[in-house]
């Protein structure tokens, strides 16, 4: 790994380049060489970690990982010593709109809603934008694979599993249109008082015709021949036959427990449940359904008054304590949180997780549920060589630091928009120092 050599050699300075690098940095070429990195922290991503350990891969798939006196073979590997510090594989982000969605104000770069209600024919694929400049900025924070969905009415299209790196859409997918997303209604709405100003619970008052909506849509796509041709309809055929998942957005536990009763109802067998506020709440419903939960509020306040403060904060470790398969979301696909995905991690750990079970809510749970966990999750001999190494602890943002990466064998460039900008302002307040 370029940056990484230096290790055994020296750490290059990122500014010395910043003045030829491009914004968003050039894909990364295939692996040439078989690859070597020793004397790592490997964290292995279901619980178990090798403390003095070597991790080789080759052709872009990981060939060995060990403890050092293991007898591993190194030769004609290009070793790369890195002295203690730690190996993690790439988080892997659900639930996101990277290469979606640039810039929240302005309408041409937003690719994320769709009109409607129904939009069941709509694929994150296509639209998937490589020269995004927010997707280098979720690498530097050691997240290499991206669930990308759409959003927007009850039914909001399907979702692909993309590396995150890659020329074109085509180049970065890893596994394509692997679910629908359907955004059950809510009960109540939030809404302004016009004699007081002040925002107000209220009953939603279309919920019964938005769910009668729904019914009509699975029934519909149930007795769909294929004949006349209906785009939404074609595209719902793969929940029925298990081959795609159906991601529930819903958070209050009635919503949830009508969600997915309704799916149950038409057949649906593979569900996941994203968001999941009250998945505590109803954890038992969820146990007996066997759906696993993307937590998505770590970061967030309570969804009521009278809970505690850290009820975000301790979800995952309860649900997780209940028996319930759980992953951990990039708060909702906000654009300004999903970066965080290892520290939302982290703050899981620091109430009741144990750490290395937090960090596989964010590698192999994650991968597991979005259903490439041959591929990603873990770094185990066979899967794909998608991994980083950080100088510290990198669920702990003030010990966190990307210092390389690899995706597919790939070594990433891992410089972007906000490290050009920390370096460009970095050195004109230190000259200012210097005067």
């Amino acid at each position: 790994m370029k940056k990484l050599l230096g290790l055994s050699l020296l750490i290059i300075p990122l500014g010395l380049f910043s003045v030829v690098r491009a914004i968003v940095p050039v894909p990364a070429a295939d692996q040439s060489e078989p690859i070597a990195i020793i004397g790592a922290v490997i964290h292995i991503g279901n619980g178990n970690v090798i403390t003095n350990g070597i991790i080789t891969f080759d052709e872009g798939l990981i060939t060995a990982v060990g403890e050092a006196g293991a007898g591993i073979n190194l030769t004609d590997h290009l070793q790369i010593d890195i002295q203690g510090r730690h190996v993690y594989p790439g988080f892997v982000l659900p639930n996101s709109t990277l290469g979606l969605l640039e810039v929240n104000s302005v309408r041409a770069t937003d690719d994320v809603l769709e009109e409607g209600d129904i939009n069941a024919s709509v694929r994150s694929a296509i639209a998937y934008n490589t020269d995004s400049e927010i997707i280098p900025a979720n690498r530097f924070n050691g997240i290499l694979t991206a669930q990308v969905a759409p959003q927007g009415g009850l039914i909001s299209g399907s979702s692909t599993v993309f590396k995150l790196d890659g020329w074109n859409w085509e180049d970065a997918m890893l596994a394509e249109d692997i679910g629908l997303h359907m955004h059950w209604p809510s009960y109540t709405q939030r809404e302004r008082n016009p004699e007081t100003g002040l925002f107000e619970t209220v009953d939603n008052e279309n919920y019964e015709g938005q769910t009668q909506l729904l019914h009509s849509l699975f029934q519909d796509a149930q007795a769909y021949s294929g004949q006349p041709l209906n785009l939404n309809l074609l595209a719902m055929r793969p929940l029925f036959n298990g081959i795609a998942k159906l991601f529930i957005h819903a958070d209050e536990a009635r919503e949830i427990i009508s969600a997915i009763r309704f799916a149950r109802g038409y057949g649906v067998q593979d569900i996941v449940l994203v968001g999941g506020a009250d998945a505590f709440a109803v954890k038992d419903f969820l146990l007996a359904q066997n759906v696993p939960v993307i937590y998505e509020r770590i970061h967030e306040l309570p969804l009521r008054d009278w809970q505690d403060v850290d009820t975000p904060f301790k979800t995952p470790f309860l649900l997780h304590d209940a028996g319930i398969k759980v992953g951990i979301g990039g708060g909702a696909t906000s654009i300004d949180r999903q970066r965080n995905l290892p520290f939302f991690a982290g703050t899981a750990a620091a109430y009741g997780l144990d750490r290395e079970t937090a960090l596989s809510m964010v590698t192999l749970t994650n991968a597991e549920i979005l259903g490439v966990a041959d591929r990603v999750g873990t770094l185990e001999v066979g899967k794909d060589a998608t991994l980083f190494i950080s100088e510290g602890d990198a669920l702990d943002m003030r010990t966190s630091q990307v210092l390389g990466a690899y995706i597919q064998g790939r070594d990433i460039d891992l410089n972007g928009t906000q490290q050009q900008l920390y370096e460009r302002f970095r050195d004109k307040y230190a000259n200012q120092l210097e005067r």
